[in-house]
């Protein structure tokens, strides 16, 4: 890591990540400016991740509300 002043903390850059993670989104890169700007590249959805569709998620929501069958 650089030395010096720093404009954005390691603790900013962790505190921004594990907001977006409890939000559910895949983080794929993280990028800070000279400036202090964070730039976080995400991913798909965590839910998408593990191989079950939006339908799927739809149809368990739905039967969960209206009972199976």
């Amino acid at each position: 890591m650089a030395t010096g002043n720093w404009v954005v903390k390691p603790a900013h850059v962790r505190k921004t990540v594990d907001v977006l993670m409890a939000a559910g989104l895949e983080i794929q890169r993280v990028e800070v400016g000279r400036d202090g700007k964070i730039i976080v590249t995400t991913g798909k959805r965590s839910g998408a991740a593990d191989g079950e569709s939006e339908l799927d998620r739809e149809l368990a929501e739905f039967e969960a509300r209206n009972g199976e069958g």
